[in-house]
């Protein structure tokens, strides 16, 4: 950076000299020398970076990968177009391939700057490195060539690791419900007590609701195509042009351009019976809508599961992982606040909010392509992908470390299943012989008196005591009919069933990816 020169004056004039006014004109000084000697910590860095995601996403969607990738499709499709006769020699190809991975950035950084088009930037910084070759590089092509192939090699592999974390949050969520499976636990709907359920129960729904998003991913990378070697607006035009002024007929030039859309396919490791048929400049920008509507699966059920998990931390039956060291707040030293599920859910809710962006960036694309998907698109891609990846590990951390209270639940279950329990101690009243309408009735009232105890008096639920001492009940083994095992239904069996018939198939298609520990950075 160029320093100006400052001036005490309170005006601007020219780029070199600045005008301040007198008492700030020495700190202006001082930030311009500081710029100078800038580090990491002097510039803007994205969080998503430095706390969340993991160096496996980053690499995903780092320079080097973008860029190297570049390189491999400017090898392809030289390779490809020697195959097919075109004017491309041995040497080229070599060249090519001797510096896949030797990029100069600075001097890419310093060709973009001249040229304004960074694809250019790296034509001639690959040129600089392989000078034989330079007049064969991008033969044809669209900068588009290398921009949608290599983003859909990103895709493909961003989504395959993000469907490897997602299967072993399913494994540690199923081995958590199978553990509790018969723990039963007070039910809320409309958050309010309702009908008994079990803690493992309540986390197969969690598992489920990540089953479904992983189906979607797994749909999403069986359909994901190759853009291949399309042209400037999809036409092919470019190549057609080509392989015909080499001699070819019209009909054996349209067969070497199928032919080279193929080859070059084939070589970056993609199946050919997977491209698009036809494309206008770019991949169909609805596809990236379709992708990130996909991870927006994968937060909205992280999100729900980071919710319950607060709620029930709040009543003291489950927490997340608390470490010996941690601290929950900085003013109140006693709190142990669920900071990895608040973080879920932060983060959750941003990769949900790119859903809309993502639609409305492929619903503006005119004709055959505008570029202001680009600007957007270098943000709208890697940033959602690595906050859910950061998001997936918080899971896997938090499944693994649940911290269950049954003391606690059990208590909180006791202090309503009196109420719950009121139609079959109604039963066993008419059972032992009394009148269904009077037991009703008498229930009824024992009911009111003992919620108003509990609402206005701050007591416990006495309704067992006074039922107890009511002579209707004589004979009826309260302790028995309050047993809370007997209000879960078929709870256990619905865990047993989702692991067998759900988990089980996941695990066998993931078995190299279950288990790993995220390494979280806070």
């Amino acid at each position: 950076m160029r320093r100006p020169t400052i001036i005490a004056g309170g005006r601007r004039a020219g780029p070199d000299v600045i005008f301040v006014c007198g008492h700030v004109a020495g700190r202006v000084q001082a930030w311009y020398h500081d710029l100078s000697a800038m580090t990491q910590f002097d510039s803007y860095q994205s969080p998503l970076a430095t706390r969340n995601a993991s160096s496996q996403m980053q690499a995903i969607w780092s320079a080097n990968r973008k860029f190297t990738t570049w390189r491999r499709l400017w090898l392809a499709l030289a390779e490809a177009q020697k195959e097919l006769g075109l004017d491309v020699t041995d040497r080229q190809v070599q060249q090519l391939g001797d510096h896949l991975d030797d990029i100069d950035f600075d001097k890419a950084a310093q060709y973009e700057k001249k040229l304004r088009h960074d694809v250019m930037a790296h034509v001639h910084t690959f040129g600089d490195a392989a000078p034989d070759a330079k007049a064969v590089i991008h033969l044809g092509a669209t900068s588009q060539y290398v921009g949608c192939n290599t983003e859909l090699l990103q895709l493909r592999d961003a989504l395959t690791l993000l469907a490897g974390k997602a299967a072993s949050a399913i494994d540690r969520l199923a081995r958590f419900a199978n553990e509790h499976r018969n723990l039963p636990t007070l039910g809320f709907t409309h958050y309010q007590p309702a009908q008994p359920t079990t803690v493992g129960k309540r986390a197969v729904l969690w598992a489920q609701d990540l089953a479904l998003a992983l189906e979607e991913v797994e749909h999403r990378l069986q359909s994901l195509r190759f853009r291949g070697v399309k042209g400037t607006t999809g036409t092919q035009a470019s190549f057609l042009a080509l392989f015909e002024g080499m001699g070819c007929s019209t009909d054996e030039a349209h067969d070497k351009v199928e032919n080279l859309d193929r080859r070059v396919t084939e070589k970056m490791s993609w199946p050919v019976d997977r491209r698009y048929v036809v494309t206008g400049q770019t991949y169909p920008r609805v596809v990236d809508g379709m992708v990130l509507s996909s991870l927006a699966a994968f937060a909205s059920s992280a999100q729900k599961m980071a919710t319950d998990i607060r709620l029930l931390a709040n009543r003291k039956e489950v927490e997340e992982p608390f470490e010996a060291t941690q601290v929950g707040s900085s003013a109140m030293a006693y709190k142990r606040n669920p900071m990895r599920c608040e973080r879920i859910c932060g983060l959750s809710r941003f990769v949900i909010s790119f859903v809309e962006l993502a639609y409305t960036t492929a619903a503006e694309q005119w004709l055959e392509r505008t570029l202001d998907d680009s600007s957007t698109r270098r943000l709208s891609l890697p940033e959602p992908f690595l906050a859910i990846d950061g998001v997936l590990d918080l899971v896997n951390n938090v499944a693994d470390g649940l911290i269950v209270y049954p003391k606690t639940i059990a208590a909180n279950l006791a202090a309503e299943l009196p109420f719950m329990a009121t139609e079959n101690l109604m039963m066993a009243a008419v059972q032992a012989g009394g009148d269904r309408q009077q037991v009703h009735e008498i229930i009824r009232e024992h009911s009111q008196a003992a919620a108003q105890r509990v609402k206005q008096d701050g007591g416990h639920n006495d309704l067992l005591d006074r039922l107890s001492t009511d002579a209707t009940f004589d004979g009826i083994d309260l302790d028995s009919v309050l047993d809370p095992s007997r209000y879960v239904g078929r709870a256990p069996q619905q865990v047993d069933a989702f692991i067998k018939q759900v988990v089980e198939p996941i695990r066998e298609r993931y078995r190299e990816h279950l288990r790993q520990a995220p390494d979280l950075k806070v």
